[in-house]
């Protein structure tokens, strides 16, 4: 795409406005084109035992960091959502919280294949490999979407 990306405040803006954003806690801890780094906080409420967190708070992580990542590149006024994921997890999700690092794979007009890679963060700071995640992000052009139709 020939535009100018969305700028990373609107793209903040955008995914954590989201009432599931704002219940996982997410954190953007950096944006650049084509990669972002999200920060979630262990909560108990998502834990299906004490201090290890289910499946699919893991999953929104990771699925968060790969299509904000895909968002990252689009041109101002476009949008994105997820069409096609996939997670493979890898160890238990414990600690004190988790850290997402989206990529873009390979972005196109309509498409983006996007991934990110999820890591369980001890009280030490040491980080460990819990899961790892593929995606397919749809692009929109939200501008276009707006106009009249004749």
């Amino acid at each position: 795409m020939t535009a100018a990306p969305l700028p990373s405040d609107l793209l903040q803006a955008h995914v954590l406005a989201m009432p599931i954003a704002q219940t996982l806690g997410l954190r953007f801890t950096r944006v650049a084109a084509g990669e972002v780094d999200l920060e979630m906080p262990v909560q108990d409420a998502l834990c299906f035992r004490p201090g290890q967190l289910q499946a699919t708070a893991v999953f929104a992580l990771a699925d968060f960091a790969a299509v904000a990542a895909a968002g990252s590149t689009l041109p101002s006024g476009w949008v994105n959502s997820t069409v096609d994921a996939h997670v493979k997890l890898l160890a238990p999700a414990r600690g004190h919280s988790l850290r997402a690092r989206g990529r873009v794979v390979n972005a196109g007009r309509t498409l983006t294949v996007c991934a990110a890679d999820v890591f369980a963060v001890a009280d030490s700071g040491d980080e460990t490999l819990c899961a790892t995640l593929l995606a397919t992000a749809h692009n929109v052009d939200g501008n276009a979407a707006r106009q009249p139709r004749p």
